[in-house]
């Protein structure tokens, strides 16, 4: 894989940082906080390293995961399990899963004592081998479609890559297997940025900004803030791909210390990725990318007409072309990206069809985690929806989604934590054909009873899936498996 030429300067910090990661913790205390995938992973490579590793999790660990119990035992681990809450003094290094708010009273402590605070991107970063390089794509939607066409992209162009973080192997663990010069095209949250400091992906990517999270972050203001840090350690040499379309991150991404190559559905640009015509481009009349070995700048490429994707929906047009724009920015040529533009169908858990019984179709959009995800999906679907929504509170305003309804909406069927405030703000909207379920089950019994031939139950929570599930994934296996019990 050619990319473009860091300087020397940068390239010998870079490897002698990547060498001395194993080093810097030998002997320290660190305290993983945290104990789903990403904690698991942290604990090994910082026991490879020579840490004296202590683990915190609430849950009671011993008996609702005994292998990781065992592994906990094998690394030599001081556990803090079944109510028992760590001191804060003492410790070197805090290092926090990134579900796990950093309010908590130890955590606080802790720092306060002098620990440093850690998420999973920093010694990810520090742990990577030699020659590594970073890809980060974060926004509020539209994350996982991008990364997972991006890693396609590379995935065709024969480069040495791995799609992880947030959208399924936790980034420490990618880091800590990895070979000599692996680009790992990674999915960062707000959760994981938040706590990142060092962490200089090569190519970042912010595709949008809308409320989310703000049980966590508080406000927008906090929340930007923590997306904004995909590209705050980066250098001049390095790439800031962005939304042209999004005010907020407009406004964000002029402090990006590095080059910006935008992209949008709306406009044409002269240095971006843009729609004309019909056509996905790629124009760098400015010369932004500098040329790499065989492939070369660009002025103007058109790359895969809009009707060509083979993911629906607005939306999808726009991550194909923020796919396209971060995939140029990291060295592939127009040629490998339209060809991957072109036969991409799109992710598991986002407008997936599942099934069309006696001519109504289910749709698996469980992805949808906040209401303008969920709106995408309504865009994206024809008229005649049968809405099952509602699940783990973040605190979002139901209303706007509710407006966005623009008739398609027959009926809204509810379950989860959300539901009693979602049936309300529906109500105020005027929208009055909601009925409160039990559970997935009764949600989609009842969907498939209300529906007409050519009608579409669209599973698009608008919520995060806590509350009921582990993890949205699990939510949508569960449709799955309930739909394919209609069939019986």
């Amino acid at each position: 894989m050619n990319r473009e030429k860091i300087t020397k300067k940068e390239n010998k910090d870079r490897e002698i940082g990547r060498r001395m990661a194993g080093r810097i913790y030998e002997g320290k205390r660190v305290l993983i906080v945290g104990m789903g995938k990403s904690g698991a992973a942290a604990m090994k490579a910082f026991a490879s390293a020579g840490a004296e590793i202590a683990v915190f999790d609430s849950k009671d660990m011993e008996w609702n995961d005994r292998e990781l119990f065992e592994r906990v035992g094998e690394i030599g681990a001081v556990p803090y399990f079944n109510g028992k809450v760590p001191p804060h003094e003492g410790w070197d290094y805090i290092v926090k899963s990134p579900g796990v708010p950093p309010t908590l009273p130890f955590i606080a402590a802790a720092v306060e004592c002098g620990a440093v605070l850690m998420g999973d991107l920093d010694p990810a970063y520090q742990f990577a081998p030699e020659g590594a390089v970073f890809i980060a794509i974060t926004g509020t939607n539209g994350k996982t479609t991008t990364t997972t066409l991006v890693g396609e992209i590379y995935k065709n162009a024969g480069a040495v890559s791995v799609v992880t973080g947030n959208i399924g192997t936790p980034v420490i663990e990618s880091a800590v297997k990895a070979a000599y010069g692996t680009i790992f095209v990674t999915e960062v949250s707000s959760f994981q940025l938040e706590d990142s400091r060092e962490f200089s992906p090569k190519v970042a990517a912010l595709l949008n900004l809308t409320p989310d999270h703000l049980d966590r972050h508080g406000t927008m203001e906090s929340y930007g803030a923590a997306k904004a840090r995909v590209f705050a350690a980066q250098g001049a040499g390095d790439y800031i791909v962005y939304n042209a379309d999004d005010e907020l991150v407009c406004g964000l991404v002029k402090s990006a210390p590095s080059k910006a190559f935008p992209f949008s559905r709306t406009k044409e640009l002269e240095t971006g990725a843009f729609v004309k015509d019909g056509m996905i481009v790629l124009a760098d009349s400015e010369a932004v990318v500098k040329k790499y070995k065989g492939v070369g700048s660009c002025e103007t490429t058109a790359l895969a007409a809009v009707g060509e994707l083979r993911i629906p929906g607005a939306h999808n047009v726009e991550n194909a072309l923020a796919a396209a724009a971060i995939a140029y920015c990291g060295g592939i040529s127009p040629k490998v990206i339209a060809s991957t533009l072109k036969c991409f169908k799109g992710v598991e858990h986002r407008m997936e069809h599942v099934a069309t019984i006696d001519g109504v179709r289910f749709v698996n959009d469980s992805k949808g985690t906040n209401p303008d995800a969920s709106t995408k999906a309504i865009e994206a679907s024809d008229a005649g929806i049968l809405l099952i929504a509602g699940g783990y509170d973040k605190q979002s305003d139901f209303r706007p989604f509710v407006r966005g309804f623009g008739g398609k909406v027959k009926h809204l069927l509810l379950m989860g934590a959300t539901a009693e405030r979602f049936k309300s703000e529906a109500e105020q909207e005027g929208f009055t054909d909601v009925t409160l379920c039990e559970d997935m089950g009764a949600c989609v019994r009842l969907g498939f009873e209300l529906a007409e031939r050519g009608d579409t139950v669209l599973l698009s929570p608008a919520s995060a899936s806590w509350d009921m599930y582990s993890c949205f994934e699990e939510r949508g296996e569960h449709f799955k498996e309930i739909v394919e019990g209609l069939r019986r």
